[in-house]
């Protein structure tokens, strides 16, 4: 083998590689991360968890990018340890589709479909399809299809380069000899181990070693402790993925590395007894692409069902090789630990948890608004404590949101995943001041204690009836954004502008009570402050309400100005109705009297 041989080789390692990533990158866009989100709800059982596990990996054609997502749900809490178990041992049976797909290079028939199915076809059959769907579709199905489809393209010519470029090794005596070395088991291992560490897949291993196969000189001998090396060394991606996770998260990296080594020395025990007993008749006959995929999933399943029984022990394992630490200083709130950057491969999982981790900070805001009002009936210390907890929790949840949301930005999504990315940056925004003026409002509460002041019964029930729309407003707000419901957010506005006329008419009636005396100055400022808070806190869920409605309606292109501009007008007879239904619940109970 020359020189220019190797650069081929290497070059033709380089296409399969990169055409692995963005098949598998194809296919998580078309997915939409509706695979790795049914983990979630579809493992309430070891043995679903494994046929789950199996069918996502098979799908997103990687075991690595599965238990990195796994490691990020576990550490999210989302998911638990012993469902991850199951989940773990799927994903070693799903990786192995790539290798039956990559056998059809090895299959030689002069019969037409045979022949139309392998490789040598499909990969510039596959190339010009995917190219043409690519460059030449608007619609982002249909361009994530193509890149699917560029995807096997490239990463069968890869297979064919490098096939063809190893040819040249079974003339040599060193190479033959070289693999002879691999038949000692424990040097297999170790060299399967490495090499799959190093590229971060076994399905990419496994299909080095395929096209390696087609030298005719590998044998079974060789081959078998190296396929059972890569599946430890695919272990590396989700240890990695763990460094700074939780215990829990920790652990299920763990699973994986244990379950793998384990499920290595005694399959490996048991092959290699049997060997020295009866024997395999073809033991050191040349293994071919096929043979290579029959054991890898020989092995896979085996070792699955093997240990399926003892998932439980598994996990007293690994709690017992890594222990809870007795302070309980490792634990974060759950609402903050969703947002996990490991389940940033994954951009519509992701956008799956910052949806739910925005949608609770929506109902902390509310929370916080309601208690607000509380505290002008009675001033509460203990209440006022709970709330500014739940103000840092919002705070934290923008900052931390908002630079997720960022990270999330620079992966390649989706037209609609871009949208909803920047839908969710502008709600959060409204959602956090919503939690600033609520807070306003108890501060205001605070000093009308501390300056020995109330608000008249007639003004606390005037501010009461603007409260309650202010509450049904943060409601439907949060309601709207959660289910990104239309029909709901269209309600938003109407209701907005009857908060506006509640919040000026009450505003003219104070100024009355402050220039006849039958309110102090020191009640009297609170209160138009207050009223001008619950007025903010409206108008910032109107504009949640038209995020919404803007974001459903991108592809007609409804303009967020426009809109208002439209409902305004009032040509809208929904609206108008809607309108005078608030205008009875509300205005009219603080109309002034003739």
């Amino acid at each position: 083998m020359d020189f220019f041989s190797l650069v081929t080789m290497l070059g033709g390692l380089a296409l399969f590689l990169y055409g692995m990533s963005i098949l598998g990158s194809g296919l998580e866009k078309v997915s939409g991360g509706r695979l790795e989100s049914a983990l979630e709800k579809l493992t309430k059982n070891t043995l679903s968890s494994v046929l789950f596990g199996a069918l996502v990996t098979a799908a997103v054609q990687s075991s690595s990018a599965t238990t990195v997502v796994v490691v990020g749900l576990v550490n999210a809490r989302v998911m638990k340890l012993r469902q991850a178990i199951g989940v773990i041992m799927g994903a070693n049976i799903g990786t192995t589709i790539t290798a039956h797909i990559l056998r059809l290079a090895g299959v030689d028939s002069s019969n037409f479909l045979i022949q139309f199915f392998k490789p040598t076809t499909l990969a510039p059959l596959f190339a010009i399809i995917g190219v043409l769907l690519f460059m030449s579709s608007k619609r982002t199905v249909k361009k994530d299809v193509g890149q699917i489809l560029l995807g096997f393209g490239i990463l069968f010519t890869g297979m064919i380069t490098m096939s063809d470029a190893v040819a040249p090794l079974a003339d040599m005596p060193g190479f033959a000899k070289l693999f002879s070395m691999f038949e000692n088991p424990v040097l297999g291992v170790i060299v399967g181990t490495l090499v799959t560490a190093v590229i971060q897949s076994s399905s990419a291993s496994v299909g080095i070693l395929q096209a390696l196969s087609s030298t005719g000189v590998i044998t079974c001998a060789s081959a078998f402790p190296i396929i059972m090396g890569q599946n430890i060394g695919t272990c590396i991606t989700p240890i990695l993925a763990s460094i700074g996770a939780s215990k829990n998260a920790k652990r299920t990296a763990m699973v994986h590395l244990t379950f793998n080594i384990l499920g290595t020395v005694i399959f490996l025990a048991a092959t290699y007894l049997f060997q020295y007993t009866i024997g395999f008749p073809f033991w050191n006959d040349p293994i071919s692409m096929g043979g290579i995929a029959n054991f890898h999933t020989i092995f896979n399943v085996t070792i699955t069902l093997l240990f399926l029984p003892f998932v439980g022990l598994l996990e007293r394992i690994v709690c017992t090789m890594i222990k809870d630490d007795p302070t309980g200083e490792d634990e974060e709130e759950a609402v903050v630990v969703q947002l996990d950057d490991r389940l940033l491969v994954s951009p519509g999982l992701a956008l799956e948890y910052v949806h739910k981790a925005t949608v609770q900070m929506g109902k902390l805001a509310l929370k916080n608004f309601s208690n607000s009002i509380k505290q002008f009936e009675k001033l509460d210390l203990k209440r006022e404590e709970r709330m500014r907890e739940n103000e840092d929790t919002i705070d934290k949840l923008e900052s931390r949101l908002g630079i997720y949301l960022l990270k999330l930005s620079e992966r390649e999504l989706t037209e609609s995943e871009s949208r909803q990315v920047s839908q969710t940056l502008q709600v959060i925004s409204e959602f956090e001041r919503i939690g600033d003026y609520s807070m306003n409002n108890a501060q205001c509460a605070l000093r009308l204690y501390d300056d020995k002041a109330n608000f008249s019964q007639k003004a606390l029930g005037e501010l009461q009836v603007l409260s309650e729309a202010v509450g049904e407003i943060i409601e439907k707000a949060i309601c709207s954004f959660e289910e990104q419901d239309v029909a709901v957010a269209a309600t938003i506005e109407p209701l907005e502008q009857v908060i506006d006329l509640v919040e000026e008419t009450l505003k003219e009636r104070h100024i009355l009570r402050l220039r006849d005396g039958s309110c102090s100055i020191e009640a009297g400022f609170p209160y138009v402050e207050t009223l001008s808070s619950l007025e903010r806190i409206a108008d910032h869920c109107s504009n949640v309400g038209v995020h919404v409605i803007t974001h459903q309606n991108a592809e007609q292109g409804i303009d967020r100005h426009d809109y208002l501009r439209e409902v305004h007008l009032g040509t809208s007879k929904t609206y108008a109705e809607l309108y005078q239904d608030y205008d009875k619940k509300y205005y009219s109970r603080i109309a002034p009297q003739g």
